[in-house]
């Protein structure tokens, strides 16, 4: 008994040829790669160096002590 498969031959084929045609890193072949790897870590490192600087400033000015 064999179990039918999710994609036909064809449409895998197709895919992998795709893929293999593109000379771009592994990371960034599929069409939204460029959000999830290149945005995503952007945006984080960004956020991050604002709030470094930010708590940096606070501290060398004496602003939002706690008492």
């Amino acid at each position: 008994m064999s179990e039918t498969p999710f994609r036909s031959r064809e449409l895998l084929f197709e895919k992998q040829k795709l893929f293999q045609s593109i000379h771009k890193h592994t990371y960034l072949k599929g069409p939204h790669d460029k959000i999830t790897s290149v945005a995503s870590p952007g945006a984080l490192a960004t956020t991050s160096l604002y709030l470094i600087v930010r708590g940096i400033y606070n501290m060398s000015h004496g602003i939002e002590k706690k008492e």
